[in-house]
């Protein structure tokens, strides 16, 4: 099993320091399922390049207590393959790289520098490349995979494992942490117990970044085994990627709707996205981040809406939205109408599966630039509802706004703000890629040349 890191970065050599390992010298190290060995086999100013070889001791690992005996455990792939055994070397073995530290170096040790991490041998279970590349491009690595097939002389058709080199320039604490997270989840295989420790070793070595990567979901459950500590770990991970919904919710009070109450755009916004959904001849309506539930409870009026159901990754506006909709007095039959969902609209939801619309209302400015490939895929990809009712500011109208600043946007939550063109290029886009046509329209008081203050578009399953 072999992981090699390189850099270009000058004196590459530095490399030695980051690593907390003399390129000078090969050395080994004990490990509980054999020995590790660091080396470097070029060590200049212009490419430094160093080696982590595991020589994995396959016997011992079949006398360990609890093991078996059957035929699988003499025969295997345990030696050979990048796995867990990997992340636990790189934490004996580099653990003052993974948590950043250089004594020699500390500036260096923050300094984003060109990597290259090259892998022999992963093994990509359930997902082969596409799997490698889901889980390290939204992280910004440049993937090269080399898929190998079982047998070519067979003609047995590919085999999980793959040759990886993952190109990356960023500091080197965030290529090793990366790697103790994600190698695991591409083997799935883990050869020790999981439990309460496994989920605070993946929470610590996943902050900053797993929160928000799109598969965030299927690393925690792979990195966990499947493990019934699963819902915890995605509840905490949740909770960090949440914005703070008091501060964003008051915010919002006092700043979007002060601008927008003039003209009761939110009353506006309501009315013209039921009006499309009652002229698709939707019955089973989503509302995607429903918020404190304004339209859901407009839909609940309709009664032509046989199955609403809100989706929302903030708990608390799921709380506030079950209070105002009286959740707890509804009569059985109005109460079976309505469900509300806690959820990330950038990950995969079976459950928001097979309905005729969903409206999006006021939601995809307040999504980062690297989530809304992510958030395309899991609605118009995944969930796939026959249309799709999406609303966002129209920036051009900010100015007609006396009391925003010249710039700022009209929440302090929002990532972006678009022009109509803006909106209308991404809407395009986003139809010809999943198989829709898009339409659009303006809600609220149109300006002949700054347009309306929301634009809306409406997208058809063709």
């Amino acid at each position: 099993m072999i992981l090699e890191i390189a850099t270009t970065h000058r004196p590459a050599t530095d490399l030695g320091y980051l690593l907390h390992k003399n390129p000078a010298r090969a050395q080994a190290f004990d490990l509980p399922f054999g020995r590790a060995h660091v080396f470097y086999p070029v060590a200049t100013a212009e490419l430094c390049t160093a080696v982590l070889l595991l020589d994995i001791d396959p016997v011992g690992l079949v006398r360990r207590p609890g093991r078996s005996g059957g035929a699988r455990e003499y025969v295997n792939d345990r030696p050979y393959v990048a796995s867990s055994f990997l992340s636990v070397a790189l934490a004996r073995v580099f653990a003052s790289a993974m948590a950043g530290r250089s004594s020699d170096r500390p500036e260096l040790a923050e300094t984003a520098i060109p990597l290259v991490a090259r892998l022999g041998v992963v093994p990509c279970r359930g997902g082969g490349e596409s799997l490698l590349r889901r889980l390290f491009e939204p992280l910004g690595y440049d993937v090269a995979a080399q898929p190998h097939a079982l047998d070519p002389a067979l003609d047995l058709g590919p085999s999980p494992y793959v040759t990886v080199a993952l190109s990356r320039t960023c500091r080197l604490s965030e290529l090793l942490t990366h790697l103790y997270v994600l190698v695991p989840v591409l083997d799935t295989e883990k050869h020790y117990w999981v439990g309460d420790a496994e989920v605070e070793k993946l929470l610590r070595h996943g902050e900053g970044w797993l929160a928000g990567h799109p598969e965030r979901e299927l690393i925690t459950r792979r990195y966990l085994r499947y493990s019934p500590l699963v819902r915890s770990a995605l509840a905490r991970l949740v909770e960090e990627d949440e914005p703070e919904f008091e501060e964003a919710e008051e915010a919002r009070g006092a700043d979007e709707q002060a601008l927008e109450e003039r003209v009761s755009l939110g009353d506006q916004r309501i009315g013209a996205v039921i009006a499309v959904l009652c002229q698709c001849g939707a019955r089973r309506v989503l509302d995607l981040g429903c918020g404190e539930g304004a339209l859901l409870s407009t839909l609940m009026k309709e009664r032509t809406f046989e199955r609403i159901v809100g989706v929302d990754v903030a708990h608390r506006a799921l709380e506030i939205a079950a209070r105002r909709l009286r959740l707890d007095r509804l009569p059985a039959p109005q109460r079976e109408r309505i469900r509300l969902l806690h959820g990330s609209l950038t990950y995969r939801d079976r459950r928001i599966e097979g309905y005729d619309a969903a409206a999006v209302v006021e939601v995809i400015e307040h999504l980062d630039a690297a989530r809304l490939a992510a958030f395309e895929r899991a609605v118009f990809e995944f969930a796939r509802p026959q249309t799709v009712v999406i609303t966002t500011p129209n920036v051009e109208y900010n100015v007609r706004f006396e009391t925003l600043a010249p710039g700022a946007f009209r929440h302090a939550d929002h990532r972006f703000e678009w022009t109509r063109e803006q909106f209308q290029t991404w809407s395009r886009r986003v139809g010809e890629r999943f198989g829709y046509g898009v339409r659009f329209l303006p809600v609220g008081p149109e300006d002949a040349t700054l347009g309306a203050p929301t634009q809306m578009g409406i997208f058809a399953r063709v």
